[in-house]
């Protein structure tokens, strides 16, 4: 068997593990028998007797029908899709006469996972009348479908995101069965990628595992579809937030999964009461507390609990509130002050409070000493130092405390503290730790990279050890007014960072680095400045060599502030605006300049660089530097962020040990010089000199393309090659401008336009700037006169003198091949729509090319029978032409004509099938009309004794549906 067949070695295992996992398995034809149509998102019958057996003394068989009815039809969009989900959860109600009230009604039992029916089918096609789509794994629970499966071959490099694509165009093209589906996942067998539904940026595709079990296939399907797993993902770990009143859908990641699983165990645990979860920056550590919260609250277990979490800033206060409010948690409350605390744990309050911990201050000893009071407490490692922490602890002495941090403990004495409060039930410190290098492998974040300025640029040294580095009380400083305390004593370090010629030359570079390495890459920069008059110096001299509008500076006011300090003061709205115009990447501003705001909680995926000009270690630094660690995609120009840089102009990066004082294991990779990029990019063009130039190196474009073609044949081989060359665009991306590149620039732009080449021939993949990266794309296209043999593969028109062009023109047989493949892919993509016997047309050039790929067909075989195709097309749209026959009755005729029907009796048939159009104008979107066209068909070729009319029928209902 194949490793190319993606159905026999991807779809049929996975649909046999999930039968094994405890899925009943329906046929095609059995499934579509119980939906009735392909216009049916659910298995009705299912449906309906399901609905009635879980409300059993509530909903009989019209109101079951009725319930159906109101079900499908939500509306297909994000906003159907949390009804929908509403729905599943137990949420939605239904009018009961006899009690004359709304009960709620029950569509999944997820307290007794035998009470479901759990199906699953494959080869799902839906249609809603306009588009048809055609999943190829589904599982339903009680015929509702909630998992959509794509499954991709293993030999498929790009089989993911080709397989994010297709679900990108289910949401597109048949949304009323996407607003029903709660997630969906992708597979190539090697991993497992799963998502929400509604949500399918590639950043928030991420990669299943479970750290119990294998990573073999078998286990990361069983693992993911377990029956009571999918429930309780479905359940627990789907949230819908509003932000901005735009609505969000959101499912959480593996560790997120895992570390409420284990929270839920230690709450239950009567003879431990702390707990410490490390994930590290930006891996969703606030939905892991809402959702370890709402179980809390939610879960009959905990016998309604009082859960306090626990902030120290007011804006995070704020925003801890909104974000449950979001998700839909109405009934929280916020202490606002110190007297409201007490009042609220005096009087018993059940639910949610939220909190900042400053207002435990002096708070009297056993408020109140129940046992199920839990305790979440954000940024624990800053948060529960001194006297604090006592007063907390005294106050709710038999509370479980739980400790979240987005940074692993420090080494120093306050670190230890902080492994005491919550680490010592645990034999590692930990409860769940979610580390740097995991969040990069998942792709949770990106690599960091870091490069230092100039030495005429960077602060003495010996000032930044003996005024910064060396203090005692900068180790393990943990916030940023932490910091700014101990940079305000640092009088020499300060003077020198903002010296008013230093200023100007570190603006200068700035501008110059920005405009050459960040702007060419369509990303966005922070500066940050020592302190809020440094911000204000930058600003001013950026403005002499960038337009003012490039940039921005985000502080705090101050009311005592100088006229020069002033002018940049914000409004609270105005702050707003630029924070939301930031994030987009065709927006203004393109640098914020900050000092302590926007260094922590502030998400901009966009943000690529960071220029480094205040002293900061510890958690301090990983916070900031952590905010351009975010992925990020733009998914109209398929472009993805290779990693995050960071230039420091203080020399923090000099000493790494000493700037971060964990233990090495915690922050394994968490950012490299970009010395370590420089030597892997050398060894890498090494392997392209060794391996792939040779092939090419010193022929004729023409000659080059052939032999790179010939070469690439085999899949195996180009899928290695796209995996090495990504990996040196990456690279390349990062690195340039960079003199180091010069005497790689030739090989590397041949290297480039042997991917382009490939790419534009084996997978019809355009060679335009969304193929390639941006610096790459730009390199591409200046140096075309150095022999681009990407130019070989060209789309020629379809005419009658097409093949005489192609005939007469001077390349080898193997890109002939190529061409006319691409010119009849063209030709079906700009007017199948009109002409739709195109489709037969391109799915046969398909045929012939895959047969040409495999080596099935010799390359003078491969291009007689695409010469063929292009007459064929010639001579039907000469027939079109003089017969005045068009769409789906041309199509008829050309079918029918391929099986050797005599062509006036096609045209016959062809000629009737107008007119039946015509009778049934809505058969595209009415099932009951495309059943008549189907029926008079079959009576139309019966009457003309067309042999194999269920065969027939089939091929011409399914060109014309395709129009």
């Amino acid at each position: 068997m194949s490793l190319r067949s993606e159905r026999q070695v991807v779809q049929k295992p996975l649909v046999r593990y999930a039968i094994e996992a405890g899925w009943t398995y329906l046929s095609q034809d059995d499934a579509l028998r119980l939906r009735h149509a392909e216009t049916s998102p659910i298995l009705y019958d299912t449906f309906i007797q399901k609905v009635q057996s879980l409300n059993s003394s509530i909903v009989d068989l019209l109101k079951a029908e009725d319930i159906a009815s109101r079900f499908i039809r939500v509306p297909p969009t994000i906003e159907g899709n949390l009804q929908a989900w509403e729905y599943l959860k137990g949420l939605k109600t239904v009018f009961v006469e006899a009690e004359k009230r709304e009960r709620n009604l029950r569509l999944v039992d997820f307290d007794n996972p035998g009470r479901n029916a759990f199906h699953v089918t494959d080869e799902f096609s839906f249609t809603n009348g306009v588009h048809t789509i055609r999943a190829d794994v589904v599982f339903l629970i009680n015929g509702i479908p909630i998992i959509l499966i794509e499954t991709k071959a293993a030999t498929r490099l790009d089989g993911i995101a080709e397989g994010l694509d297709q679900v990108r165009r289910y949401h597109r093209e048949g949304p009323e069965l996407a607003a029903i589906t709660q997630l969906f996942s992708l597979t190539h067998m090697i991993q497992y990628y799963y998502g929400a539904t509604w949500n399918t940026s590639h950043k928030n595709l991420f990669n299943w595992k479970e750290e119990s079990a294998g990573k073999d296939f078998e286990t990361l399907v069983k693992t993911f579809v377990a029956p009571e797993r999918v429930l309780r993902v479905l359940r627990d770990f789907i949230l819908f937030t509003r932000k901005d009143d735009e609505l969000q859908k959101v499912v959480l990641r593996p560790h997120q999964m895992r570390a409420v699983e284990r929270a839920l165990v230690r709450a239950h645990d009567t003879t431990k009461q702390r707990g410490l979860i490390w994930h590290t920056q930006g891996s969703g550590k606030t939905y892991t507390m809402i959702t370890i919260a709402k179980r809390l609250v939610e879960e009959p277990l905990f016998k309604n609990p009082t859960v306090l979490m626990l902030v120290d800033r007011t804006e995070l206060e704020t925003q801890l509130f909104g974000n449950l409010a979001a998700v839909g948690l109405g009934s929280v409350e916020v202490a606002s002050s110190k007297e409201r605390l007490k009042e609220l744990l005096r009087n018993d309050t059940r639910g949610i409070i939220v909190s900042m911990i400053h207002k435990f201050d002096d708070i009297p000893a056993n408020i109140n000493t129940r046992s199920n009071i839990f305790v979440l407490v954000d940024e624990a490692h800053r948060t529960t130092g001194g006297d604090l922490g006592n007063y907390l602890m005294g106050a709710l002495p038999n509370a479980t405390y739980l400790g979240f941090t987005g940074t692993p403990v420090d080494k120093t004495a306050y670190g230890k503290g902080t492994f005491k409060v919550f680490g010592i039930d645990d034999p590692q410190g930990y409860l769940d730790k979610y580390s740097i290098a995991e969040s990069v492998e998942d792709g949770t974040t990106v690599p960091l990279y870091y490069s230092l300025a100039p030495n005429e640029l960077r602060v003495d040294r010996d000032v930044l050890e003996k005024e910064f580095l060396q203090l005692a009380e900068a180790e393990g400083v943990s916030d940023i007014e932490e910091l700014n305390r101990v940079l305000d004593k640092a009088v020499n370090l300060k003077n020198m960072l903002k010296n008013r010629e230093r200023v100007q030359r570190v603006a200068q570079y700035i501008a110059k680095h920005f405009k050459e390495n960040v702007e060419p890459l369509d990303y966005k920069a922070f500066i940050v400045g020592v302190d809020r008059e440094a911000c204000c110096l930058l600003k001013e001299a950026l403005n002499k060599f960038l337009p003012d509008e490039y940039s921005r500076v985000v502080i705090s006011p101050g009311h005592n502030d100088p006229p020069e300090l002033a002018k940049y003061h914000l409004s609270d709205e105005e702050e707003k605006a630029v924070r939301k115009a930031f994030i987009k990447s065709e927006a203004l501003p393109k640098i914020l300049i900050v000092t302590e705001k926007l260094l922590t909680g502030y998400d901009a995926p966009v943000l690529y660089c960071m220029y480094l000009d205040k002293p900061m270690r510890d958690h301090v630094l990983l916070q900031a530097i952590a905010r351009v660690n975010r992925p990020y995609e733009d998914e109209k120009n398929d472009k993805r962020k290779p990693g995050g840089f960071v230039l420091d102009f203080v020399g923090i990066f000099e000493n790494l040990e000493k700037a971060l004082a964990f233990d090495s294991k915690d922050v394994q990779s968490v950012i490299e010089g970009l010395d370590v990029l420089k030597a892997r990019f050398r060894e890498r063009i090494a392997k392209g000199r060794d391996d792939y130039l040779p092939s090419v190196k010193g022929k004729t474009p023409d000659k080059a393309a052939e032999a790179a073609l010939e070469l690439f044949r085999d899949e195996n081989n180009r899928q290695e090659y796209y995996g090495y060359f990504r990996e040196l665009e990456d690279l390349y991306e990062i690195l340039s401008p960079d003199p180091f590149l010069r005497e790689f620039v030739e090989d590397y732009q041949r290297l480039a336009d042997l991917y382009a080449l490939l790419r534009s021939a084996y997978d019809n993949q355009g060679i335009t700037d969304r193929e390639l990266a941006r610096k790459t794309a730009h390199l591409v296209q200046e140096h075309t006169q150095a022999g681009v043999i990407h130019e070989a593969v060209a789309i020629q028109e379809i005419t009658p003198r097409t093949l005489r062009k192609i005939a007469e023109s001077n390349q080898s047989d193997t890109v002939k091949v190529f061409n006319l493949l691409k010119s009849i892919s063209k030709k079906v993509e700009d007017e199948a729509g009109k002409t739709p016997y195109l489709f037969t047309i391109g799915e046969r050039a398909e045929a012939i090319i895959e047969a040409f790929k495999q080596r099935q067909v010799s390359t003078q075989e491969a291009l007689k029978q695409l010469e063929e195709l292009i007459k064929e097309i010639n001579e039907a749209e000469k027939e079109q032409a003089e017969r005045g026959i068009s769409g789906e009755a041309f199509a008829t005729l050309w079918i029918l004509k391929q099986g050797a029907t005599s062509i006036d009796l096609a045209e016959n048939v062809a000629k009737q099938m107008v007119g039946i159009l015509k009778e049934y104008p809505h058969w595209h979107t009415s099932d009951e009309q495309s059943r008549q066209i189907r029926r008079r068909l079959y009576s139309l070729l019966e009457q003309a004794n067309i042999k194999d009319i269920p065969e027939t029928v089939e091929k011409i209902m399914s060109i014309i549906k395709r129009r």
